[in-house]
């Protein structure tokens, strides 16, 4: 009878016996470890249309009454993925900064979800809670920021930006902003400085947490997309003298579209000067402050040791399998004084000789998983030189493609910071420096970087400079070798004059 449990073992349509587990296990591993040793010879991606890979998966079909067998549901589903997926591990992706995973990080995802500890607090995770807080430790040591500062393991960027942008707001906002919100009891507004160059988290900040887009000011950049300080110095001035509240100011270490790093030290001597908070957006370049200025470390990106709070992501340069992001913050008080409550169904036994450590108390989750496994592991496996030379390799890399397409006639190379390369393909025949033809060159680039996809040989995105329509290539990616790198000027060209003789209704020459 249903609703029933009688004597003896439960019988639980869900477990799964030891030798079942172990056997399924292995078949899975088998299949993965084919599918990687496989993977580099093929498809970028299979450029499918969502209606096609709706259609594999039979998406129209409903909810099983009936459980299936978990063997054949893992072939299944293994096989699904390897035919219908973008695969971010290939040597050839070089699209959105995501890095190839590290396959360390993959089993120890595995090992994480088979303990299932709950990080959100001490009881709950005592080994787990101790290993994020070693690997928080080595990432500020990774990147010389203080040892002894606040952080934690976050879902990636956003949540790590977002989780230093509150304590920001916490710690600057001259009236309990916790309990009366984001505008002062006498009407003065919180404002935030950032450059047009900053990631998009900054828009979902300020609306997410009361302050309005409209309390963003966009700082203009120079020629190098870096912030321009004068005029975020002209921007504060003119915002005080109206009685506003600035209170923070965003540098950006590697933007999403050029790897640009902003003049760190400069910014931090500004809000030294008017009393701001320091964020600093590193969740792609911010890694890349282990490496010495010989091997691709911008001066101004040690800067980033000044900040007051630092977002990084480990599923970014430190090869970490989704999720993996992180915050540090300087005064690890100010982390529990934006985030503590103490309702009374949370009660945390508490040692006063040995405090425990109860993440949910420093950041916007309760519940947590073992995110912090997977990077702890990988440290460990790879240690500070192994990644400074895989870093390293990544930026040299990216420098000898922006070398390979700045001799070709038909591409122009544009700029070429940290693992990121920007340029487009400009058949020789046009007319430069008209407005027909930029607008033209705009149209044919977005059309190539939708037959690359749709090729599968490469997968690389966009940037968008001065009005131009730019393809991108970023390397993040410990699979991507030389060979790789010598493709891509080929597959441009060759996809790029298919694209032109398409748009522009010539016939190919014979």
């Amino acid at each position: 009878m249903a609703g029933t449990v009688k004597k003896g073992a439960r019988d639980a349509a869900i477990d799964m016996a030891p030798d079942e587990f172990r056997a399924l296990g292995h078949k899975l591993v088998d299949r993965i470890s084919d599918f990687m040793a496989t993977m580099p010879a093929g498809k970028v991606t299979p450029g499918e249309t969502p209606a096609q890979v709706r259609a594999a998966l039979g998406s129209t079909k409903g909810l099983p009454e009936q459980g299936s067998d978990a063997g054949g549901l893992l072939d299944e589903a293994s096989q699904f993925l390897f035919d219908h997926s973008l695969f971010i591990g290939h040597p050839r992706f070089m699209g959105f900064i995501t890095s190839s995973p590290a396959p360390i990080g993959a089993l120890a995802d595995l090992l994480a979800a088979s303990v299932n500890p709950n990080l959100g607090g001490w009881v709950l995770s005592p080994a787990a809670t101790e290993i994020e807080a070693q690997t928080v430790r080595w990432i500020a040591e990774l990147l010389g920021y203080p040892t002894d500062c606040g952080g934690l393991l976050v879902s990636g960027g956003n949540m790590a930006n977002f989780t230093g942008f509150l304590a920001a707001r916490r710690a600057k906002a001259t009236w309990n902003v916790r309990a009366d919100g984001a505008t002062s009891p006498d009407g003065r507004k919180l404002l935030v400085y950032t450059s047009a160059e900053t990631h998009t988290w900054v828009q979902k900040a300020a609306d997410l947490f009361g302050l309005g887009t409209g309390a963003i000011r966009w700082i203009a950049t120079d020629n190098r997309q870096r912030m321009d300080v004068g005029a975020l110095r002209k921007a504060i001035n003119e915002d005080l003298k109206k009685g506003d509240l600035p209170f923070l100011v965003v540098g950006t270490a590697g933007s999403v579209s050029t790897g640009a790093v902003d003049p760190l030290p400069e910014l931090s001597a500004v809000c030294k000067e008017y009393g701001l908070w320091f964020h600093v957006d590193g969740a792609y370049g911010g890694f890349a402050a282990a490496l010495p200025e010989e091997l691709g470390c911008p001066p101004d990106l040690k800067g980033l040791s000044l900040a007051d709070s630092v977002a990084i992501d480990p599923h970014k340069w430190l090869y970490a399998p989704l999720e993996a992001g992180c915050v540090l913050v300087r005064d690890r008080e100010m982390l529990h004084d934006t985030f503590s409550f103490h309702p009374p169904y949370y009660y945390m036994q508490e040692h006063e000789e040995e405090p425990e450590l109860n993440y949910h108390e420093y950041g916007p989750q309760n519940s947590r998983g073992f995110r912090a496994l997977k990077v702890w592991l990988t440290l460990r496996q790879v240690g500070r030189e192994g990644y400074v030379r895989l870093m390293a390799d990544d930026i040299a890399l990216t420098r000898q493609m922006f070398a390979l397409v700045s001799q070709e006639a038909e591409l122009e190379a544009v700029t070429g910071d940290l693992s990121i390369a920007t340029f487009r393909y400009v058949p020789s025949d046009l007319e430069r420096g008209t407005v027909e033809t930029e607008e033209y060159l705009n149209k044919l680039n977005a059309a190539l970087v939708e037959r690359i996809h749709a090729s599968g040989e490469l997968f690389i995105t966009n940037a968008i400079i001065d009005g131009k329509f730019l393809l991108r290539a970023c390397i993040v990616n410990f699979r991507t070798s030389i060979e790789d790198v010598r493709t891509v000027p080929g597959i441009v060209l060759r996809l790029g004059r298919e694209v032109d003789r398409e748009l522009r209704g010539r016939v190919a020459a014979k």
